[in-house]
């Protein structure tokens, strides 16, 4: 089994504990109210939130796939950290995965905003090669759900 990875850092001016809480804690029912074309809703199937939790994702109409099964694999709020996994779906594992591992790290700056860090393993199957092709379609659905939920975070702190 290989692994490719990639980071990403997104800059923001709302403070990472409010971030925080939008992007990990209140993301099962927040992405699917700002996002629904891309997440139509999460379903808990086993635990209570916290590691080892297992959800199953049904994707909106606008996406590719119908569903993935993720798996909180630590959770920090303390340190503002979360790691899951993608664990099942053959259609958004591509046939070429075994899994997809995603770290995320809120780190405030001193501006009292803060920097979303988002670490993604791919864990290939074999031998097999993933383009760049794909690898930038993920980039680009991350970049797009930091920007939402930026925007919505940004929005509440104003109010409507």
């Amino acid at each position: 089994m290989g692994a490719i990875t990639y980071d990403m850092e997104i800059p923001s001016s709302i403070p990472a504990a409010k971030m925080y809480k939008a992007v990990v804690l209140d993301s099962d029912t927040l992405i699917p109210k700002i996002l629904p074309q891309a997440i139509k809703n999460v379903e808990i199937l086993e635990g209570d939130g916290g590691v080892g939790t297992v959800k199953l994702i049904h994707f909106g109409e606008g996406s590719q796939y119908k569903s993935v099964k993720h798996r909180v694999d630590a959770l920090d709020t303390e340190n503002l950290t979360h790691s899951y996994s993608i664990i099942e779906g053959d259609d958004a594992l591509m046939g070429a995965l075994e899994s997809i591992t995603y770290h995320i790290k809120i780190v405030p700056t001193e501006d009292g905003g803060c920097i979303c860090k988002n670490r993604s393993i791919y864990n290939t199957k074999g031998d097999v090669q993933l383009s760049e092709e794909k690898i930038k379609e993920g980039k680009e659905r991350a970049m797009a759900m930091f920007s939402l939920v930026k925007r919505r975070s940004r929005k509440g702190k104003r109010g409507p």
